[in-house]
């Protein structure tokens, strides 16, 4: 796989807030066993022996719901082996202009396809990733998403939406994950800032990465294939968490098995 070039890279993420990258970023195997890997989990198959982190969808959950499990690497060996991609870290790297990139938290997102006769709770809401993580990190740190799609992302998929440029908007607190009915009349903005939505459609294996303060959100999957996908946040040498204490999102990092250190070292970070 041939990155593009590191510049457009970076200047795309720092004045847009985002960059996506059409095309697989890892080898095609890695995304298809973890692509099984989905399938394993959300049956209660986890092939590391070890137990799920507490999730807000569990196998025998309701499956036309959005399915959003966390940690998932931790119980399957195929999305451990995806996350720890130098691929992927390249790339990272480029985006945030970092010497280090370490996973710290990982989320399996998995849409299915619009059930008209039910309530289909399925869209994600517009929101910022840095409302649920500021208890965690320090003010300034230097934390973004990867979002990489296990399955093809097509309009009719319910694809992740970017607001173009938000990340230099501050903070709102209208923003709402969970939320399946905001919308654009909620956030309250400014002169000047234009509600400009982008869809991150990709392939397989297709990459986007986004800073912690854009707002982004996605609607139903109209498509007759479930929108697959992991959330892989990360962060640079430059972020530190919030105290010495770790917190409910900090408290994997020093486990370099969980949160594997993707490019770069150990030394280049605060821990």
């Amino acid at each position: 796989m041939q990155l593009p070039d590191a510049n457009n890279i970076k200047t795309s993420f720092n004045e847009n807030g985002y960059y996506i990258f059409n095309d697989s970023v890892a080898d095609i195997e890695l995304v298809e066993n973890a692509r099984v890997g989905i399938d394993k989990i959300r049956n209660g198959d986890y092939d590391t022996g070890k137990p799920l982190e507490p999730s807000p969808w569990n196998p025998g959950d309701d499956s036309n719901v959005l399915c959003k499990i966390e940690q998932p690497q931790i119980v399957n060996r195929a999305i451990a082996d995806l996350i720890t991609s130098s691929q992927i870290g390249a790339l990272a790297a480029k985006a945030a202009d970092a010497e280090m990139i370490q996973v710290w938290w990982v989320q399996l997102l998995y849409k299915p396809s619009i059930v008209f006769d039910s309530k289909s709770e399925t869209k994600v809401g517009w929101h910022q990733d840095w409302t649920y993580w500021k208890n965690d990190w320090q003010d300034g740190s230097n934390l973004f998403t990867g979002w990489i799609a296990l399955s093809e992302i097509a309009e009719k998929s319910g694809p992740m939406k970017f607001i173009k440029k938000s990340h230099r908007w501050g903070e709102f607190a209208e923003g709402d994950f969970f939320n399946q009915n905001n919308s654009r009349n909620d956030f309250r903005l400014k002169p000047g800032q234009i509600w400009d939505e982008i869809s991150a459609v990709m392939s397989a294996g297709g990459m986007s990465f986004h800073d912690k303060l854009l707002l982004h959100g996605s609607s139903y999957n109209t498509s007759n294939e479930p929108r697959c996908s992991l959330a892989i946040h990360l962060r640079s040498e430059k972020s530190k968490p919030l105290s010495n204490e770790r917190g409910i999102l900090t408290k994997y990092i020093d486990d370099l098995e969980i949160c594997p250190i993707i490019y770069g070292n150990k030394f280049n970070a605060a821990f």
